[in-house]
């Protein structure tokens, strides 16, 4: 069977921040909600503009509006059921929405690392081999890149909801953190998750690991590069490129990495500041993106005000003038 032959729990309880005071507990849903609206909104505009801007439809921006896509699919699949514990107290959750949800929050943090890959590859492309960037990275090119990330990103989740499917649960019920996940899951389990969860851990670290070098190889020979141009002027626009990216790759990929090694090493750290971190990890890039990615890019700007006159001037069509016979 696919669920355990043993397993008795029908629904989970997602707790949130077991620290939590219960009179903060709307301030934290007025923040996640919040967070959420301005997620939505940032990638959706992106979205749009990308639809109806013929000029960003280019490769780099193919991938900007799969990242704003990744980003709303994340924020959608773990932020309203946490709003709902917070603002409701309705923190109960079916054992097989817990399932979905699980996979969908890895499924989605698993495509972020291979679009940011992806990114990496397209910036040194574009900065390391400026004369042969338009051969080999057109739209084509970069619309294969992107479905392959879409449909790969989906393998190393799968596998561990798989293995919590099968695991049995015949008690405890609650969930110390703000949506499903694997972690959280095979503590719950009545029998030795042990070996799932080993299993589970190095997909991650794989998933994690190998993106993560290869952005660190990338963009350090980007600076390789940058430093012997003789243009002052290039050098500074290019680090201010790279720079917000790597903002957001380090708040990624940093936090990330310090949490699976304290549950590597065994260190003893509260769950409310493990489920902060995770957060930080989760939902802060989500949120900023929109913000770092397209609205420090100067062809995106021209492009939303572009975009903004034109809904103003059919809003607000100019009067005619009568003509004198």
């Amino acid at each position: 069977m696919f669920l355990g032959n043993y397993t008795h729990v029908t629904e989970f309880v997602i707790v949130g921040f077991p620290g939590l005071h219960p009179s903060y507990f709307q301030l934290m849903a007025w923040f996640f909600c919040f967070i959420y609206v301005t997620t939505i909104a940032g990638n959706l505009i992106l979205v749009v503009l990308f639809i109806l801007e013929r000029s960003l439809q280019k490769p780099m921006y193919i991938i900007m509006l799969s990242l704003a896509l990744s980003d709303i699919g994340f924020s959608t699949a773990a932020l309203p059921k946490a709003m709902a514990r917070f603002w409701w107290n309705d923190g109960g959750i079916s054992f097989y929405m817990c399932l979905f949800q699980k996979q969908m929050i890895h499924y989605f943090g698993t495509l972020n690392s291979l679009i940011m890959m992806t990114m990496a590859m397209d910036r040194y492309l574009a900065i390391c081999h400026p004369l042969r960037y338009a051969k080999l990275m057109n739209n084509r090119t970069m619309l294969i890149l992107t479905a392959l990330s879409w449909v790969s990103a989906m393998i190393a989740p799968g596998i561990s909801t798989v293995q919590s499917a099968q695991l049995t649960f015949c008690g405890p019920n609650q969930i110390i953190q703000c949506y499903c996940d694997t972690t959280s899951l095979n503590r719950l389990s009545c029998v030795d998750a042990s070996f799932e969860s080993t299993v589970s851990f190095i997909v991650a670290m794989f998933v994690l690991l190998v993106p993560f070098t290869f952005i660190i190889f990338s963009y350090v020979v980007i600076v390789v590069v940058v430093f012997m141009m003789a243009n002052a002027q290039s050098r500074w626009k290019t680090f201010s490129t790279c720079s917000s990216q790597l903002f957001i790759i380090s708040l990624y990929y940093i936090p990330r990495c310090g949490v699976y090694i304290s549950s590597l090493i065994k260190i003893t750290i509260s769950q409310d500041f493990v489920i902060s971190l995770t957060l930080l990890y989760s939902l802060l890039p989500p949120f900023l993106n929109p913000f770092i990615y397209c609205l420090r890019t100067k062809e995106i700007r021209m492009s939303l005000v572009k975009w903004a006159c034109r809904r103003h001037s059919n809003t607000h069509p100019k009067p005619s003038i009568p003509t004198i016979a």
